[in-house]
């Protein structure tokens, strides 16, 4: 149990046995109401109920699990599946048996549901007043719509249930699997509080779920959806991410790169609680210079996390190590997390979960997504990235935490170039890479054009990787259109000679 906002005292709340989800209701469910759950077959009502019960069986309280549609063995699978015993957890089940297909035993004088709803009804009232529990689950709801017959003898028998259970300080869960042609607004406007589990599908990858609060009388709770996934241990809630929620004072500084020449370019280095947008064609030593930033502060002391969506781990460790980055000796010390992302298996609030985790459990000082083109593959509709994107920058803003972000464009030069999604309003700083050709050579080139918190170069400098390490050129101060891809020399002769000798 917790406290609520509102102030009320730890005996009104109780937990539902998942912490993702107590804390978008705001510490759990008000005590001894009637709830409601929703959700299509799949959605993992069973999963919640169990773990709701187990919460309960956890602070030694009398639970009971009222089953109309699975048998115990059916729902005892379910537990195993976790890894769960249910002992101390009641479970009555009430299923028509194989001698309801005898002919003997059909019924002529009464319809089936008369008696048959009569004898569910009272039998679970019985074991109510046996066992007395705190808590109830009962499954599931279209059962009993069945057996009543009618909306009107359904409605009452739910009324009549929830005053039964009101009076005697049950919190109840009542699942409901949505098979009835109609959504039933009659039952949500009965039940204290309202829970939604959705399943939205996607083309390709796992499908994504998420749960609303669509009603929860008298309590404060975090309104929209929220992902949650059924993985071996039960249902996981990864609550939407409220920036204005999570602001605490935190150590601030520079956050060097390694290369002092980059750091020249942004008039001394980057701030930390700022977020860096590293923009350009595939290839243009982006993802080096970001590993250049997280290694750097590994170096210092600082724990850095790099979420890779498009590199493997083995290659991004190979890679660094040609540039005399090699991550594996920080990964072994326990400085650095590198971990790699499947976005076709993982919904954006799970992704924003493992960045929370990283910040708030382990203290990352440095946090880098390369890259946000992969990020975008996990979301179900490229509307909604700027927002999500809003709070986590926000968040790890408020945290201190130096962020950076990877976003490739399409195309390599000239003015053919595009970006999938225009994010560089919400970043505090943007560095712009650029291949450009000279001397019949292709070559690379790099620039900040923006930082909020103060003063940087204005100049284009060259960018080369080779020789086991990164090199941050001069001024390119004698081409004209560097940026677009398709430059102009107007220096002399000699200095281009010169400068491109000494790279050789």
């Amino acid at each position: 149990m917790s406290i609520s906002m509102n102030g009320s005292n730890e005996s009104q709340i109780v937990s539902t046995g998942i912490a993702g989800l107590d804390d978008v209701l705001n510490g759990g469910l008000p005590l001894g109401h009637f709830f409601l759950v929703e959700g299509e077959p799949g959605s993992g009502k069973t999963t919640l109920g169990l773990q709701f019960l187990m919460a309960g069986r956890t602070r030694r309280e009398s639970v009971l699990y009222v089953t109309l549609s699975e048998s115990e063995r059916e729902i005892q699978k379910v537990a195993n599946s976790h890894g769960w015993s249910l002992g101390g957890i009641t479970i009555y089940e009430f299923t028509p048996t194989e001698d309801a297909l005898r002919p003997e035993d059909q019924y002529s004088a009464f319809h089936p549901s008369d008696v048959e709803f009569q004898d569910a009804m009272q039998n679970i009232l019985d074991q109510v007043e046996r066992l007395k529990p705190s808590r109830v689950v009962l499954d599931s709801l279209s059962e009993i719509r069945l057996l009543a017959g009618d909306s009107l003898r359904y409605r009452r028998q739910i009324l009549a249930l929830k005053h039964f259970f009101t009076n005697r300080g049950c919190t109840v869960l009542l699942l409901d699997d949505r098979t009835a042609t109609e959504r039933d607004m009659q039952l949500q406007s009965i039940a204290h509080g309202v829970l939604m589990l959705e399943k939205v599908p996607r083309d390709y990858g796992r499908t994504r779920r998420r749960v609303q609060i669509a009603k929860m009388r008298g309590s404060v709770y975090r309104e929209g959806y929220h992902d949650y996934m059924i993985a071996t241990g039960g249902v996981e809630v990864y609550p939407r991410l409220v920036a204005s929620e999570h602001k605490e004072e935190t150590r601030r500084g520079i956050s060097p790169s390694g290369l002092p020449r980059l750091d020249e370019l942004w008039g001394g280095g980057i701030d930390h609680g700022t977020s860096t947008l590293l923009l350009g064609p595939a290839g243009s030593g982006k993802s080096s210079i970001a590993l250049s930033y997280a290694i750097t502060a590994a170096r210092a002391g600082d724990f850095a996390s790099m979420f890779l969506f498009e590199e493997l781990t083995e290659m991004a460790c190979k890679r660094g190590a040609g540039l005399s980055l090699d991550p594996r000796p920080w990964i072994q010390a326990g400085k650095l997390h590198m971990e790699q992302i499947d976005p076709a298996e993982l919904s954006p609030g799970e992704f924003i979960q493992h960045v929370r985790d990283t910040v708030e459990q382990q203290g990352a000082r440095v946090v880098v997504i390369d890259s946000l083109n992969g990020f975008m593959n996990a979301m179900p509709d490229e509307a909604h990235l700027p927002l999500q994107m809003h709070e986590l920058l926000g968040f790890l803003n408020h945290r201190g935490v130096l962020t950076i972000l990877v976003l490739s464009q399409a195309g390599l030069m000239g003015a053919n170039m595009t970006t999938p999604v225009d994010l560089s309003y919400l970043a505090d700083n943007v560095m712009l890479f650029r291949y450009f050709e000279a001397m019949g050579r292709v070559r690379k080139a790099v620039s900040a054009v923006k930082k909020r918190s103060g003063p940087h170069e204005d100049t284009i400098r060259e960018l080369t990787m080779a020789d086991g390490c990164i090199t941050i050129g001069e001024a390119l101060a004698g081409f004209r259109g560097v940026l677009t891809g398709v430059p102009s020399y107007v220096g002399s002769e000699r200095a281009l000679q010169d400068s491109d000798g000494t790279r050789r």
